[in-house]
Formats: structure tokens, C-alpha cells, sequence
């Protein structure tokens, strides 16, 4: 097999702020992978809270001695492999398991969907996601949501119930909400999961600190609506963690390192009763579609990316409705631009 990838850099169609931070690009490196004449695509979504950068991902591929593995793949070992390069790096080692998945549905002629187990039929509505911004472009964020049956909206600020009245005082779709860590205060917190409520959320991300289960827990079982795990659920082991802390978890491949641990967080999260979102970082169609290979299988999905950014080098993946139409081309599906 050969390895080849080039950096690039995703320019958002809108600054993207949270409560923590605020920003208008995102570095990406696109990986592929050549063997017996197919071509597997990959893509590394490097967000800066992750803490991986053009350069981290160069160093960690140049160590990379992919060559020493034979079809078919054992995306395990591969894995296992690539934590022993260096500990971190998922979004790195995600663009790598997604390369070898599009590869192995290319050489099987199976989409990757059908390969993980996953049913058109059952894909969810995905949401579009709106960051903190002022009135007037969160009205104009809203409008070009148009066609979703969902919005998730980024909260975290003192002016919380501002931004969900804005909101309503345009659109009355369904709300997810995503706090990033942003609330401290649990009598406060649990208050806002009510009057949440009442403005039509259907879940909270992450209200409070990751490192803080205790208060999540408390929050959780006291919540009326679902307590999402998300900054705090980062990779497989993580998954059992979570119970008794949230109500579900949030998966994103470039948390997970790839599709092969996130269909593992999958089975096991269901094995202990937790609920599950599949999200993503700002990303192009490329690990979109990786995520959506999975998404059928999750109760809830948040995989905007690519609508999210103006120089997206491959097509969109179908849609309509408010879902995502999974194709029957052999691996992911990607097309170029």
C-alpha cells in the first residue's frame, strides 16, 4: 500500500463560536491510500481544542509504516498500531481508518454502510448547528437552515435565553442544544434543562465540565430532557464511563480514531443501555459520509459539516427531507468536486 496526503485548510462560510472560543477555519489533511489499483480516501478534521495541527499530523504520517499490512485489513491491529506511534492524534489516526475502510468497500464493490451492518431506512434527520452569534446573524444562520428538520444550537454565554428567543422568533423546528462545558451552577443548570424544555430542546450536550462527573450526574437525573456526553466521551474506553453519568454519548469519528472504535463505542454503548448521537467536526464530504456509514445505527445525528463550509473539494453526499440518502457506490461514495 501506498500513503499519500496533503494539507488543507477549510474555510468557514461563518465565524464558529462557542463558549469557550471562536473561529473561521479549520485545518484538515487529506489522506489517501493506493493498493492492487483502488484509491481510499481519508480526512483528518484537526479543530484546535483537539490540539493537532498540519504539522503534528505530517510528523505522526511520516511515521506511519502502513506497508506492513496485507488485505484484508485487520482494522484493529491497524489501530492498535497506530496508538503505539504516538498516544493522541485521533483525528490523524481517524483519517487513516477511513482510508482503509472506503479502500475495503472499493474492493469488496460494497458500500461501507452495508459493510458496518447499517439500514438506509432507518438514517435519522441530521441537525445544522448555529454558533453564538448576534441577533441578526443567528436569524440569517436560521434561514439558511432552511429544508432541516432540526437545529443545534451553541450555548455556554449569560445570554443563553437570548439566542433560543431568537430562534423561536423565527423558526419553531425541533432544538438540540450543546453547552461546550459553559454552565456551573446546578440549581441554575437544572432550572435551564426545564425551561429548555418548554422552548421544544429535545437534548443538552455537555452542560457542564468534563471533568466533573458528579455534577453531570446530578444533572442527569434530574434533567427532563437527555444529558449527551461529548467532550467527555473521546475514544472506546470511554464509553463505560459514561453510565450513570449521561444518558447517551456523543461519537465523532475524529474523537474516536475512526470508524472501526466508533462501530465498537456503538455496539458497547448500546450493550449498556446508553443513548447515541454521531456528530462531527467542520469537515468535508469525505468523513461526513464516513459518519453517516454509522449513522443509521444512532438515535440522533449531527453531521453538518459540510454545509458549514464554502471550499468543500468533493460533492455533497444526497439529501432531502432532512436526512442524508446513503448511496450504493462501492466504499464511502465520495466524489470529486
Amino acid at each position: 500500500m501506498e500513503l499519500t496526503y496533503q494539507p488543507f485548510e477549510l474555510q468557514l462560510r461563518h465565524a464558529f463560536t462557542i463558549a469557550k472560543f471562536s473561529r473561521t477555519t479549520t485545518p484538515v489533511m487529506l489522506v489517501q491510500l493506493k493498493h492492487e489499483g483502488h484509491t481510499g480516501y481519508g480526512e483528518a478534521s484537526m479543530v484546535p481544542y483537539m490540539g493537532e495541527s498540519h504539522q503534528s499530523a505530517m510528523e505522526f504520517l511520516s511515521k506511519v509504516d502502513i506497508g506492513q499490512f496485507s488485505y484484508p485489513f485487520d482494522f484493529g491491529r491497524i489501530i492498535s498500531y497506530l496508538d503505539s506511534i504516538a498516544p493522541g492524534n485521533p483525528a490523524v489516526k481517524a483519517a487513516i481508518d477511513i482510508a482503509l475502510h472506503d479502500l475495503d468497500g472499493k474492493i469488496k464493490g460494497q458500500p461501507c454502510w452495508q459493510l458496518l451492518g447499517s439500514k438506509p431506512a432507518l438514517m435519522p434527520v441530521t441537525s445544522f448547528t448555529i454558533g453564538i452569534d448576534t441577533p441578526e446573524m443567528i436569524i440569517k444562520k436560521v434561514k439558511e437552515a432552511e429544508g432541516f428538520k432540526v437545529i443545534k444550537v451553541k450555548l455556554g454565554r449569560d445570554t443563553d435565553k437570548e439566542l433560543i428567543g431568537t430562534i423561536r422568533s423565527v423558526t419553531d423546528v425541533p432544538l438540540y442544544v450543546d453547552a461546550n462545558q459553559g454552565w456551573t451552577d446546578l440549581q441554575q443548570s437544572l432550572d435551564m434543562t426545564y425551561w429548555l424544555q418548554a422552548q421544544g430542546v429535545q437534548l443538552i450536550e455537555q452542560p457542564m465540565l468534563k471533568t466533573d462527573p458528579d455534577s453531570n450526574a446530578w444533572l442527569t437525573e434530574r434533567s427532563p430532557i437527555p444529558i449527551i456526553g461529548d467532550e467527555a466521551v473521546q475514544r472506546f474506553e470511554d464509553v463505560e464511563k459514561a453510565k450513570g453519568v449521561y444518558t447517551g454519548i456523543n461519537i465523532k469519528l475524529m474523537k474516536s480514531a475512526g470508524m472501526y472504535e466508533a462501530k465498537r463505542m456503538i455496539t458497547k454503548a448500546r450493550e449498556l443501555g446508553l443513548q447515541i448521537m454521531i456528530g462531527c467536526m467542520t469537515e468535508t464530504s469525505c468523513a461526513a459520509l464516513a459518519g453517516l456509514a454509522l449513522a443509521p445505527q444512532c438515535d440522533w445525528v449531527d453531521l453538518d459539516g459540510p454545509f458549514l463550509v464554502s471550499n468543500n473539494p468533493y460533492q455533497m453526499p444526497g439529501f432531502a427531507d432532512g436526512k442524508y440518502i446513503l448511496n450504493k457506490e462501492p466504499g464511502l461514495g465520495l466524489r470529486n468536486g
